[in-house]
Parts: C-alpha cells; sequence; structure tokens
C-alpha cells in the first residue's frame, strides 16, 4: 500500500512539474512575442511550415472524415426518413467539432512532433547552450515564431477543412447515395449560425497554440541525447493530444 502511494505520489509531482514548465514558458512565450526584434522572415518560413506544408494531410483527412459522416449519417437517417437533414448534420459537425479538433491533431503528429525533434536535437549538441552565450535568448528565437505560426495558421487550415468536410458529404449524399442537391444545399447552410463558424476558429487558434508550444516544450528540457529525443518527440505527439481533447470539451462548454 505504501508502495502505491508514493508511486501515485511521484506521478502526481511529475504532473505538477511539467504543467508548471508548460506555463512558465507560455509566459516567456507571451512576454518576448511582444518585444522587438521581430523575426519576420522566420515568421514567415514557420507559417509556411505550419500551415502550407500541412494542406495535403488536411485535404484528405477532412474530406474522407465529411464523406464517411455523411454516409453513416445518411443510412442511420433513412430509418426515419429524416435523410434531407443529413447536410445539416455533416456541417455542424465539421464547423463545430470534427473540423479544429481533427486537424489540430493530424497537424500535432506532422508538425508539433518535428519541433521537439529538432529543438531536442539543438539541446542535445549544446546549440541552445550557445544561442545563450551570443546573448540569444531561445524562446525569442525558436518558440515565438513556431507559437504564432501555429496561432495564425491553424484556422485557415480548418477554414479548408470545413468546406472540403462539407463538399465530401455532398459527393456521398448527392453524387453516390442519390439525394436531392437542391435541398441538400438548402439545408446544409440554412441551420447554420455565424457562432458556429466562430466557435470553431477559436479552437483551432488554442490548439496552434497548445500544439507548438507543447513541442517546443518537449524538445527544450529533452535530456538522455539521442534516445531522450526520441522520447521527447513521442511526449509532445503524445501530450499535445491529450490537452487539445481535454480542452476541446471546456472550451466547448464555454463557447456554446
Amino acid at each position: 500500500m505504501t508502495a502505491l502511494l508514493e508511486r501515485l505520489g511521484r506521478i502526481f509531482i511529475r504532473f505538477s512539474e511539467q504543467t508548471g514548465l508548460w506555463f512558465r514558458m507560455l509566459w516567456r512565450t507571451m512576454v518576448w512575442g511582444i518585444k522587438s526584434p521581430y523575426e519576420v522572415r522566420e515568421w514567415s518560413r514557420q507559417m509556411v511550415r505550419v500551415g502550407v506544408d500541412s494542406i495535403p494531410v488536411v485535404f484528405l483527412t477532412t474530406m474522407f472524415t465529411g464523406m464517411v459522416l455523411a454516409l453513416q449519417t445518411y443510412t442511420g437517417f433513412q430509418r426515419v426518413h429524416a435523410e434531407n437533414f443529413v447536410g445539416s448534420v455533416v456541417a455542424l459537425a465539421m464547423l463545430r467539432e470534427l473540423s479544429p479538433v481533427l486537424v489540430g491533431l493530424m497537424v500535432t503528429g506532422r508538425v508539433g512532433s518535428s519541433m521537439a525533434a529538432e529543438i531536442g536535437t539543438m539541446r542535445v549538441t549544446e546549440q541552445l547552450d550557445a544561442l545563450k552565450a551570443l546573448a540569444t535568448d531561445p524562446v525569442h528565437y525558436l518558440f515565438v515564431p513556431r507559437v504564432i505560426a501555429g496561432i495564425l495558421m491553424l484556422p485557415f487550415l480548418v477554414i479548408l477543412g470545413d468546406a472540403l468536410g462539407i463538399y465530401g458529404g455532398y459527393l456521398v449524399s448527392v453524387k453516390l447515395l442519390g439525394a436531392n442537391p437542391l435541398v441538400y444545399e438548402q439545408n446544409t447552410f440554412s441551420f447554420l449560425h455565424l457562432n458556429d463558424l466562430w466557435s470553431g476558429l477559436i479552437k483551432s487558434a488554442v490548439f496552434g497554440l497548445i500544439l507548438t508550444l507543447t513541442g517546443c516544450v518537449r524538445g527544450y528540457y529533452t535530456t538522455g541525447g539521442a534516445e531522450g529525443v526520441g522520447k521527447a518527440t513521442t511526449n509532445a505527439v503524445v501530450s499535445a493530444s491529450l490537452i487539445i481533447l481535454l480542452s476541446d470539451f471546456f472550451l466547448t462548454k464555454v463557447l456554446f
């Protein structure tokens, strides 16, 4: 019993330490984000890395999610003769929930892991110490451009995901299952409100902050050489994914 309590205590202490480190680095990133000099060229490079380079994976994920959702919903709604509302369900689900969460998780796997590996490698090869020796703060030089890129580019990716998911649902419902195209289009947009779009964009900006900052923090505190870099990369993806899913619930509660 004592061993179990000790183990639970160590887990709690470790969790508290990691949470404190995350918020400490969040504060430092916010402080450095408003200080000059502004590395606009690096910001642009990170925006391309986070946003433009993620378009293919977002395209495939959201398109097929909308198609599968329409297929499953149409089949179920046929039982109660409500298949005309498939477009409404697909649109609301994509805008409010599926597109922000799926884009956040996919970009976490593609970008968050690479940020952790990149900064982790810099840590174990003492490049971060070299930056400090050159009077350059690593948070200002490495964290700020990546976090800003995540906050700015995730909403654009989510807008693209919304459009692709709705179009995928249209293709399945109208072209494959034979739904009335006019009724489908009308019901797709007649029940949408502006808050449905804004809530998804707000979520995506928060998710962009979470995935980029988590990747940077995991890489910054890497220890143990090459093996430590691998662990930091895995921990970055797992931690950011869990935080995104947990924060999604509370954001939904607040926004709706």
